[in-house]
């Protein structure tokens, strides 16, 4: 039944680690945890930085002071964790090893990784379920968070509850998720579970749930995106690509030079350009000039409540993502 996900015992756990990336469904996931319950001071937001600490290339450069701000709001720590180089260096790796990990701990700075084969990239991921050729997924997602726990004494002690916010309703893939299983950090010495407290909510739900926390929607939503990824995500819609080339011409023109010097297009038919021009910019995409300016600067500068709480435009949109 449509939010009635099997609900792990939340007593059994000493931390609770949410995958937060400042979307809606990781927004939603983290506010339904607290409202079970479950205390501030027991949970950890984890963020990872596709860019790597570096300049701007793939993500919206209002990301991470999206997430830290709510953070601060709500009273909750959070980490931050990247692939040195982010994106970019991977992208270019040419006879190297894949790079270092690096975690943000309560002591410090981890690091993790970076002596494995020599190998060559060069070309960028590919849309496809296939996380070998779909390789942001992989490489800057999902071993980052896996790295940062495998690499901290901390986490063999007591149980971890891993939280991300992965729907059914996104795609057949996601559907077939488990909403509660083991995490792949998991071990005979290290307890940790995976929960995907969302899976079976609609879209509507997870609106509700951040419209009554009256928590400001990332800027993303308001320009007219229905999905939080990356501001330049490989799976961008005609419209995505269109309205990113409006908006963000500098941006998009990196993704486009990239893409031709890499002699293999993103999309299997078409170049960015090809599709932006196939594409119509959203309407909402200059109605808002602060959601705007604050989309393309690091330093957050709007209230992180908004008042009265207005539904985004790129609610129930243009949600092109991962299959």
């Amino acid at each position: 039944m449509i939010g009635q996900v099997a609900r792990p015992d939340l007593g059994a756990y000493r931390r609770f680690v949410v995958a937060f990336s400042g979307g809606k469904d990781s927004l939603a996931a983290l506010l339904h945890l607290l409202s079970l319950g479950v205390p501030a001071h027991a949970v950890e937001l984890h963020h990872h930085d596709v860019d790597g600490h570096g300049p701007t290339f793939m993500d919206w450069p209002c990301t991470a002071g999206y997430v830290r701000a709510i953070a601060d709001h709500l009273g909750i720590p959070i980490y931050f964790s990247w692939r040195e180089g982010g994106f970019a260096r991977e992208l270019a790796r040419a006879d190297a090893p894949t790079a270092p990990i690096l975690f943000e701990t309560p002591n410090g700075i981890g690091l993790a990784g970076g002596h494995g084969p020599a190998g060559t990239r060069g070309l960028f991921p590919q849309t496809s379920p296939d996380l070998r050729v779909r390789w942001c997924s992989p490489v800057l997602k999902i071993d980052i968070l896996a790295a940062g726990i495998r690499n901290q004494p901390r986490f063999l002690d007591g149980r971890t509850l891993v939280i991300t916010g992965e729907r059914a309703e996104e795609s057949p893939s996601r559907a077939h998720y488990a909403s509660f299983e083991p995490h792949r950090t998991s071990t005979r010495s290290r307890s940790v579970d995976h929960w995907r407290p969302v899976h079976d909510w609609t879209e509507r739900m997870v609106w509700d749930a951040i419209a009554a926390s009256t928590i400001r929607p990332h800027p993303a939503y308001v320009l007219g995106w229905g999905r939080l990824s990356c501001r330049a995500c490989i799976f961008g819609s005609a419209h995505q690509w269109a309205t990113l080339r409006l908006l963000f011409p500098e941006a998009f023109g990196r993704i486009a030079a990239r893409e031709t010097a890499s002699g293999k297009t993103i999309h299997r038919a078409l170049s960015v350009a090809q599709l932006a021009d196939r594409g119509t910019p959203f309407p909402s995409a200059t109605l808002h000039p602060q959601e705007l300016a604050q989309a393309g600067d690091p330093d957050w500068r709007l209230p992180i409540l908004t008042e009265p709480w207005a539904l985004p435009a790129g609610a129930f949109g243009d949600s092109a993502g991962p299959i």
